[in-house]
């Protein structure tokens, strides 16, 4: 009979496996268990031989609610007084999607006032010579 290697699963720095399991196997992780924010899959593998097999996976749990902010970004260098619009939304579960408050409204790009101007610009210029023959 043919041995089979062991599988120990960790999350972060944890000393005491999630799981200690025979491979091959489907394991599920439930990340509603996790705080938000970045952590650390370690998959130790020790084959019948004791020899073992290290592989870490990182990963980002966002299971709360999502935020998003408009008036400034990562890693921004600003001054004075920064008007800020920020949306924080939950998803709801598995089953139901909420819809209302979902989307996060955002304010209208440069380039689209600036395709604005130019075409009123242009569109009185145009009147102007209309009206002048």
């Amino acid at each position: 009979m043919k041995d089979n290697s062991t599988i120990f699963i960790f999350i972060d720095d944890d000393s005491r496996p999630v799981a200690e399991v025979l491979s091959p196997v489907s394991f599920e992780l439930d990340t509603r268990k996790l705080t938000d924010g970045e952590h650390i899959l370690k998959i130790v593998s020790k084959d019948p031989s004791g020899k073992e097999g290290i592989r870490k996976i990182p990963f980002v749990v966002r299971n709360g609610p999502a935020i998003a902010v408009e008036g400034i970004s990562e890693n921004a260098v600003v001054d004075g007084v920064l008007p800020l619009m920020i949306n924080a939304y939950g998803k709801g579960d598995q089953k139901s999607f909420l819809i209302e408050g979902s989307e996060t409204p955002q304010s209208i790009p440069s380039w689209v006032w600036i395709l604005i101007i130019g075409f009123t610009g242009w569109a009185m210029y145009y009147l102007y010579r209309y009206f002048s023959l």
